[in-house]
C-alpha cells in the first residue's frame, strides 16, 4: 500500500520536475522473477526507473543509508535492502536471491557506484552471479540525465529532462564446463553492452 502511494507520488513529482519518459517499458516481464539492470548516474535512479517501471521493484541500498532516522525506514518499506558496498556481502546475496526466488522484480546497478552523466564503467561480477544462479530474464535499462539533473556534489535537483529506456530482456543459463566466475564476469559484459546499445540508441 504505501509502496502503490510513495510509486504514485514519485511518478506524479517526476513527471512535473524532470519531465520524464519511459520507453520499451512493455521489455519488462508483468510477472515471474526479472532481473533490470541499469547504468547510475544519481540518487535519484532508483525512485525514477521505480516510478516508470509497470510493476513493483526491489533494489539495494548501501548500509549506511538504514541508519539514518525516519529514512532509513522509509526506504525499507519500499522495498530496498542493505548491502555493504566494497565488501563481500552473503546476506545481500541471499536477499537478491530470495526476491527472484519469490517471483518478483530487481533492480541492480552492475557498475555498483555511481557514474558521471553518460559514462559507463565496467560491471562487476555480482550483478552476473544473480543472473545465472537465478536464471531470471534480465532486463537493460539506461538512465539518460538523472546525472545532469542530480551529480554528486550539488545540494538539490535541477529540473532536467530524463528518460529512461527498456531493453529487450537477456537470459543466462549456467555452463558446467566452464567456471563460476567467468561465468558471472561474462554475464557482467554482456549486460553493460546491451545497457551502451540502449544509451547509443539515445543518441
Amino acid at each position: 500500500m504505501l509502496y502503490a502511494l510513495l510509486k504514485s507520488l514519485t511518478r506524479l513529482l517526476a513527471r512535473l520536475y524532470f519531465r520524464i519518459e519511459a520507453h520499451g517499458a512493455d521489455n519488462v516481464p508483468r510477472t515471474g522473477p526479472a532481473l533490470i539492470v541499469s547504468n547510475h548516474s544519481s540518487v535519484l535512479d532508483p525512485p525514477l526507473v521505480g516510478a516508470v517501471a509497470p510493476r513493483p521493484l526491489h533494489f539495494m541500498a548501501k548500509a549506511e543509508l538504514f541508519g539514518i532516522p525516519v529514512f532509513g525506514r522509509l526506504i525499507r518499506a519500499v522495498n530496498a535492502r542493505p548491502v555493504r558496498r566494497g565488501e563481500s556481502d552473503p546476506s545481500a546475496l541471499r536477499a537478491s536471491m530470495r526476491v527472484l526466488e519469490s517471483g518478483g522484480a530487481l533492480l541492480v546497478f552492475p557498475e555498483a557506484t555511481r557514474r558521471p552523466e553518460g559514462m559507463l564503467g565496467e560491471g562487476r561480477p555480482g550483478a552476473g552471479m544473480l543472473a545465472v544462479l537465478s536464471g531470471a530474464p534480465v532486463v537493460p535499462a539506461y538512465i539518460e540525465g538523472s546525472g545532469r539533473a542530480w551529480p554528486k556534489g550539488r545540494t538539490l535537483p535541477r529540473p532536467v529532462k530524463v528518460r529512461v529506456r527498456f531493453g529487450r530482456p537477456l537470459q543466462f543459463k549456467r555452463d558446467e564446463s566452464r567456471a563460476r566466475k567467468e561465468q558471472y564476469a561474462a554475464a557482467s559484459r554482456e549486460m553493460m553492452s546491451a545497457i551502451a546499445s540502449l544509451k547509443g540508441d539515445a543518441h
